[in-house]
Formats: C-alpha cells, sequence, structure tokens
C-alpha cells in the first residue's frame, strides 16, 4: 500500500465547516449509531465534507473528529487509510480515477494513463495549470468485463479507447461533463460480450425448465397441504339414532334398521391450466429490482411465491396482463374469478406508476 500523507501546510485551509445541508445530513449519520458508538460515523462524515470541499482536509478531519468525541489521530487514521479519501486538492470539474488492474491493464489502461499525462499532468495528484483536472491510478472498480474504464467523481466510463477518454476529459476541462453519459462508451448496453451473444441468447429458453420445475413443486406443496387437512378434519358418518318421526314399520324395514345417509362423491378438481399454454402470461428472471407483490391486495406471502416460480415479480408485469392471461393465472391459483375481483390490474398499474402514494390517490386508502 502507498503511504498517504496529508497536503502541504500551504494549501490547508484555516477552518472547515460544514453548510447548512451537510451539517444536517451529519447529524443525521451521527444519530444512526447507538450511544457511545457515535464515532463510526467518522466515514460517512469525512466523505460529505469531500464531497463539499472537493477533497479531505486536514481542519476537517480534525473538525469531524472533534464532533464524534474521538482523539484527532484515530480520525487522522481512517483518513490515511482509505483510498477513497483525496488528501491533495483535485481537480475542481474532475477528478479521473484510472483502473490499473489487471483486466483493465491488460484491456490497454496504460494508454489511458498515457491519455491524462498528456492532457493534465504528468504527475498523479497535480492539477491542471487551471486547476479544473487531476488523475491518479487506481485498483479494482469493480466492471472488469467492460474493462479498461475510468471513474470521474462517482460515474464510471467504460470499453475506452484513448480518443475517447481525450473526448470525456476535453468535455470536462470545458464544463460540459454533464453531457457526457456514464456507462459503456462504445455501444454497449450491459456487459455481454463486446461481440454479441454467441450463446445463450434465448431467455426463454434459459429459464423455461427452471421456472417450470420451480412452479410444479409450489403447485404440489400448495394442493398436499389443504388436502391433508380436509382428510383430518372429517370424520366418517356416526351412527344416529332413530327418532319418534321414523317411518312407520314394514317387514322390509322394521324399526330397528338404520340407513345411513348417503354422501356424495367429492367434486373432481379443475385441472390447472398447462405450463405451456399460450396464455400463460411472460415471465423474466429475477430483475435488479423485485417489487412487493404483497402491496397488492388479495397476495400474500404464499401467493407471491408462487407468482415468482412464474417469473413474476414486478408491478409492471401485472399491470400489462390482459383478460386471457389472467384467466390463465387465476385458474393455475384456483382463485375462481378472485383476480378481477380485487381488480389486481388496476392496483398494480398505481403502484407501477407511484407506489404507494399513487396508490393511495387512486383508492382512497393504503394497500392493504
Amino acid at each position: 500500500m502507498s503511504v498517504r500523507r496529508l497536503a502541504e501546510a500551504s494549501v490547508q485551509p484555516a477552518s472547515f465547516a460544514f453548510n447548512r445541508a451537510n451539517a444536517a445530513a451529519a447529524k443525521q449519520w451521527i444519530k444512526k449509531y447507538p450511544k457511545g458508538r457515535e464515532q463510526s460515523a467518522i466515514i460517512p462524515l469525512l466523505m460529505i465534507a469531500q464531497e463539499q470541499e472537493g477533497w479531505v482536509t486536514k481542519a476537517a478531519i480534525e473538525t469531524i473528529s472533534d464532533m464524534l468525541g474521538m482523539p484527532r489521530i484515530r480520525g487522522l487514521e481512517v483518513a490515511t487509510f482509505y483510498t477513497q479519501y483525496q488528501l491533495n486538492p483535485v481537480g475542481t470539474r474532475a477528478h479521473i480515477q484510472v483502473c490499473g488492474t489487471t483486466p483493465c491493464m491488460l484491456r490497454g489502461s496504460e494508454a489511458l494513463m498515457d491519455v491524462c499525462r498528456s492532457k493534465i499532468h504528468h504527475d498523479q495528484f497535480h492539477t491542471n495549470d487551471k486547476g479544473t483536472l487531476s488523475w491518479e491510478e487506481v485498483e479494482c472498480l469493480g466492471a472488469c468485463v467492460n474493462a479498461p474504464m475510468v471513474m470521474i467523481f462517482k460515474d464510471t466510463f467504460e470499453d475506452l479507447t484513448p480518443e475517447r477518454l481525450a473526448e470525456i476529459i476535453d468535455l470536462y476541462g470545458a464544463g460540459k461533463g454533464a453531457e457526457v453519459k456514464p456507462g459503456p462508451q462504445d455501444g454497449r448496453t450491459g456487459s455481454e460480450p463486446a461481440s454479441g451473444l454467441t450463446s445463450l441468447k434465448s431467455e426463454k429458453a434459459i429459464l423455461k425448465s427452471t421456472r417450470d420445475r420451480e412452479a410444479r413443486a409450489a403447485t404440489k406443496a400448495a394442493q398436499a397441504a389443504p388436502d391433508a387437512i380436509i382428510a383430518t378434519a372429517v370424520p366418517g358418518p356416526a351412527a344416529v339414532a332413530p327418532s319418534n318421526t321414523s317411518k312407520p314399520k314394514t317387514k322390509a324395514e322394521p324399526a330397528t334398521a338404520f340407513k345411513a345417509p348417503e354422501t356424495k362423491a367429492p367434486a373432481a378438481k379443475a385441472a390447472k391450466p398447462s405450463l405451456e399454454d399460450k396464455n400463460r402470461p411472460a415471465g423474466i428472471d429475477k430483475p435488479a429490482l423485485v417489487d412487493d407483490l404483497k402491496l397488492i391486495s388479495g397476495v400474500g406471502p404464499k401467493i407471491e411465491g408462487v407468482l415468482h416460480t412464474l417469473g413474476i415479480y414486478t408491478f409492471a408485469q401485472v399491470a400489462s396482463w390482459k383478460k386471457a392471461e389472467r384467466e390463465w393465472v387465476d385458474g393455475y391459483l384456483s382463485f375462481h374469478g378472485r383476480i378481477d375481483r380485487d381488480d389486481w390490474v388496476k392496483q398494480a398499474k398505481a403502484l407501477a406508476k407511484g407506489g404507494v402514494a399513487e396508490y393511495i390517490r387512486v383508492f382512497g386508502k393504503k394497500p392493504v
């Protein structure tokens, strides 16, 4: 690990204070920790100070340490240990962190550093003549499959070429950094191979067997539990003594004879719709953000689990169901029209549009 020291005294400000908004944010962070553990807030408070000033000053470390009732040397230890804290002034418009770990190095990060040397300063942690730009080499920034990459403040720029990085630096230098879209810079929208998919091209084919197997298992478990309860809860027919209103005695039917009441055979359960049915709603793999489907009235934890096995995870999916799709799900869950009665689609549309606030606006109450 490199030695990290504070900036020279000549560039250090005499004092530090949070602005009003950041002072309030600092208090909120401190409240998150138990009494006697407030010193744990040192990390987020130093980050707030850096976002306010552009870098972490000696005065900021001392002020924050005093706020938290901790020795200043402890605050200094934290600030100098974590490389996320800039201990020297950085560019006012952009501080460019170039990933130099193996994947990025193999994909040309050294050439990106050469661009920084030529356009900003030969050495790291030095600003350009105007003080607007600076750069440094860092360890892994977490987007190895899109190497090489850089990070500017909180945004990452991936799949870079030296020419594209030079354009980005020029835009930030001109104060037009907001015009640069973060993420892959070569047209990719994710982390798929740069040449395009060569296998696993069909999401439906990949996920179908897994979803169907899970759906069948969940359905079997859901059916087995009620059947077991019914079998133990319903006794066989009990003998009943004849009453005074019994039919008159006949030779064929003595007075002491008792005929057990006839019982109807239980109606056969309706067959569940096939998982291969064309009206089955399209499922997706588990997305990055899964909606809480239990906010829809009529959906509990068990039903939500079954919906997940069918690939249903979001309000938007439920909101898009057509009549045939609703009937398929209704039949699969044995709901007998409950989906339309509870109007899942309308509920899901409100939740997808604006969450609980929109639900309250539409229905005049919170989700049950």
